[in-house]
């Protein structure tokens, strides 16, 4: 079992049912087709995507967080494939996705460096990035994301990270999130829209 297994084993969703608010604004912008999610949790967002007509795939290495997402999707009437396993073992395949989401998705910087690389040739020409994370400045705030500075994001980095792509949308920005028991309160996040030419 995972850290992750304990947390998504308790009662209730450790981050709710609905979508992140940056997803469901920015979801529009994502070609028809398949749509990958990593990092999916309990499949609050994978659900979202699949109801507006997408094939989706949520990975994520909690076997609690998947059965919990399938339930979810069972609930809402659709389907989401789910996949039990770390990023670092998951095959994105080149050119593969319309649409790739990453939501709080926080990794060690070495870790978080080759899957973005491998974001960046996993979409398909014309698809789309939808990232939100937490910045270094979230540390201050303690309403949510890992305690660890190195695991957070700016968008200087992204735009270094995710070279290949276009920056449709990016901002460093704080908003309340009210997001299950996670995340709650003022957060200062990064987020970014960002498409293969």
């Amino acid at each position: 079992m995972c850290a992750w297994d304990d947390r998504y084993a308790k009662d209730g969703w450790a981050f709710g049912t609905e979508p992140n608010d940056f997803l469901r604004q920015e979801a529009h912008r994502i070609p028809p087709g398949r749509v990958l999610c990593l990092g999916e949790g309990e499949g609050r967002n994978a659900v979202f995507l699949a109801e507006q007509g997408y094939e989706v795939v949520g990975v994520d290495q909690s076997q609690v967080g998947m059965d919990k997402a399938q339930a979810l999707a069972q609930e809402r009437g659709v389907f989401v494939e789910t996949v039990v396993s770390s990023v670092e073992d998951f095959d994105l395949t080149e050119g593969e996705w319309q649409g790739i989401i990453s939501v709080f998705f926080h990794l060690p910087i070495e870790l978080r460096k080759k899957v973005h690389q491998a974001v960046v040739k996993g979409l398909a020409p014309g698809g789309i990035l939808i990232l939100e994370a937490f910045t270094p400045k979230q540390i201050e705030y303690d309403t949510g994301g890992p305690p660890h500075i190195e695991r957070l994001m700016s968008l200087p980095d992204l735009e270094e990270e995710l070279d290949g792509l276009e920056f449709v949308l990016s901002q460093e920005t704080e908003r309340e999130i009210l997001e299950g028991r996670m995340h709650t309160g003022r957060s200062s996040v990064v987020q970014v829209v960002a498409q293969r030419i």
